[in-house]
């Protein structure tokens, strides 16, 4: 299904898709937070739980890449945004990578 959300104030159009096996938040995609490393940038080889929120609003701006990826930045983006960071600390012990000090 394609949902369209208008702008009257700005004249933007948004559109996107729900698709409930694409958007759904499953085990491996927050196991895939953990062990999955940034490719690229200024943050390359961090693993992506901890790219520091900043630089994940950034892209929820002005939009994240595609594929694996951009999912992958825009599911951890939504984790960070809404305080919800604890919930990676089993799979943190599991895999030995401590949360980064700040």
């Amino acid at each position: 299904m394609i949902c369209h959300l208008a702008c009257m104030q700005n004249a933007c159009i948004f559109q996107f898709e729900l698709n409930p096996d694409r958007n759904s938040m499953n085990p491996e995609k927050l196991e895939l937070l953990i062990t999955r490393e940034m490719p690229f940038g200024k943050y390359k080889g961090r693993i992506i739980a901890d790219l520091p929120g900043p630089y994940l609003n950034w892209f929820a701006r002005e939009g994240f890449p595609h594929g694996e990826l951009g999912g992958l930045l825009a599911l951890m983006q939504e984790i960070d945004h809404n305080g919800l960071s604890d919930l990676l600390e089993p799979l943190r012990a599991k895999h030995g990578k401590p949360a980064p000090r700040h």
